[in-house]
């Protein structure tokens, strides 16, 4: 197959990490900040940064959204929960948020209803209350307003809805995305304003003078190559491994994290073959779960598992993967079994520690900035709903400590980075060839390959599979059968050998073991 020739030199020079590296060889100044990690909160810090005119530089030791940030129940909402729980202010701001994302990224965004099926007499007017509560949150910035529906009115609208005991249902609507796929959105806005991001890219230490941080050193992952950065202000946007660059700035800094482990399931679409999602208000832990329909599968999630050790790669437990199952077949026709189940992933949230309870269920999702003596700025906590007030307020500190000229936040109606359809429509136009799908179980084209790596930065066939499209999370099966072929485009377009072809196969198997419930051997 002819996989083409890059079209133009402009397809993808804003987030094309040979020009990255060469900015920071380029550059001899001190950059204004400079921030580490590449999930949510990294990226939305970097845009926040570039768009003030600050010169900004963001590294990433894996690949963008490698972590937390690619795992999530895919929603932009409020939290229904945080509005059980009394933080009124955190579902305030979440709401705004959630409504300012829609108005920025609509491309990336789309409005999604949630039935919230009554089996008791009082859950009608009890939830209908609380979800007109949400509504009237949300003022000016809502979505569309909740509703009640009877019997009749909710089956039609979810069919497969388990029927006995059913007596109506209330609507509500939040918002839905793909985060891994904004992740890169956020990439490439903030390339479009001039900031400077590169991923397999290590921070293997902080400078320091005279006691303050002034910069890091880093090596390129890839060519391992060393690099001494220096910088007014030094952001630490780690996420669930926070604490490890904090003990690293200072071995006395007590532990700030709390992280907890969510899992969701991958079922085939009949089980909701609907636009519309369930949320179960009460499981047996206390928690809500959702039955959402995302990329023609259905997601199933999520759990609360307090972690001790963050891990890049968590693996679902057994008990976790039980819990989804037994709470899903409670309120569908059809009960799902682990047979059905075509992925699980699992991913940690950031919570922070709280004195006050022991559960992780029960911490809040607000976010807090640590300022350690050294000057690292440590964010932490939040979710990607309010990841743009997280950059703006780190970044609004950030220009306090580091005596940055005051520049006033834009991100509010900040339009992000669009879509990309024509050229990627040029490109198709210039080779017929790439419109082949990558497997028959996936919606993934040899383009898709292509322009992952040649304006997105995918690195490796797990770059590919996993973030830039999400055929790991659709399908485990299917995306360990055509990795063959993605390693092949990836290694042309790369220049990489038939060496490198095979670690990168062994390195995906490896990888997608997390994601089958019952590995094959």
């Amino acid at each position: 197959m002819e996989l083409g020739a890059p079209v133009c030199p402009t397809l993808g020079e804003a987030v094309n990490r040979d020009l990255m590296l060469q900015h920071i060889e380029e550059n001899s100044d001190v950059w204004d900040i400079l921030i580490i990690g590449g999930g949510a909160t990294g990226l939305g810090a970097a845009v926040d940064a570039a768009t003030r005119g600050f010169r900004t530089l963001l590294l990433e030791q894996h690949d963008f959204a490698k972590g937390t940030s690619s795992r999530s129940t895919k929603l932009i909402h409020g939290g229904l929960r945080y509005l059980q729980q009394g933080n009124i202010a955190l579902v305030i701001e979440a709401l705004r948020e959630r409504g300012l994302l829609c108005a920025n990224a609509p491309h990336l965004v789309h409005h999604l209803p949630f039935l919230v099926p009554n089996y008791h007499w009082w859950e009608g007017p009890f939830y209908g209350v609380g979800l007109k509560v949400y509504d009237m949150l949300a003022g000016k910035l809502g979505l569309e307003p909740s509703r009640h529906l009877n019997r009749k009115e909710t089956l039609k609208m979810i069919p497969t809805l388990e029927k006995k005991g059913l007596r109506g249902g209330v609507v509500y609507y939040d918002g839905q995305f793909d985060d891994a796929r904004l992740a890169i959105t956020l990439a490439k806005t903030a390339a479009d304003h001039g900031a400077v991001l590169v991923n397999y890219m290590r921070v293997s230490s902080l400078l320091k003078s005279h006691g303050l941080v002034t910069g890091v050193r880093a090596t390129d992952l890839e060519a391992k190559k060393h690099y001494t950065l220096h910088a007014k202000v030094v952001i630490n946007a780690t996420g669930i491994f926070s604490d490890h660059l904090r003990k690293a700035d200072d071995p006395r800094a007590k532990p700030l994290m709390s992280p907890s482990q969510g899992i969701h399931l991958v079922l085939p679409r009949h089980f909701l073959p609907t636009q519309s999602a369930i949320l179960v208000p009460h499981t047996d832990d206390h928690r809500v779960i959702f039955l959402v329909p995302w990329l023609n599968k259905v997601i199933v999630g999520t759990t609360d598992t307090p972690i001790k050790k963050p891990l890049l790669e968590p693996r679902a437990r057994k008990e976790e993967i039980a819990f989804l199952l037994k709470h899903a077949g409670r309120y569908l026709t059809r009960h799902p079994t682990e047979k059905d189940v075509l992925a699980v992933f699992a991913g940690l949230r950031p919570l922070v520690k709280s004195s006050n309870s022991k559960e992780t269920s029960a911490l809040s999702r607000d976010h807090v900035i640590a300022v350690s003596k050294s000057g690292l700025i440590t964010i932490a906590g939040g979710k990607w709903t309010t990841y743009r007030k997280m950059a703006q307020d780190v970044i609004d500190k950030a220009i306090t400590l580091g005596h940055l000229p005051e520049r006033p936040c834009v991100t509010t109606n900040l339009p992000l980075h669009g879509t990309d359809a024509k050229t990627m429509r040029l490109l198709i136009r210039k080779n017929k060839t790439l419109k082949k799908r990558l497997h028959p179980k996936l919606p993934y084209t040899v383009a898709d390959v292509i322009w992952a790596v040649r304006t997105e930065m995918a690195r490796s066939v797990e770059d590919v599979l996993s973030r830039r499209t999400r055929a790991l999370l659709l399908d485990v099966k299917a995306s360990l059968e055509t990795a063959p072929l993605v390693a092949k485009i990836v290694a042309k377009e790369l220049g990489k050998s038939k060496t490198w072809i095979q670690n990168q196969l062994k390195a995906y198997a490896n990888i997608a073991k997390n994601y089958y419930l019952n590995p094959p051997r």
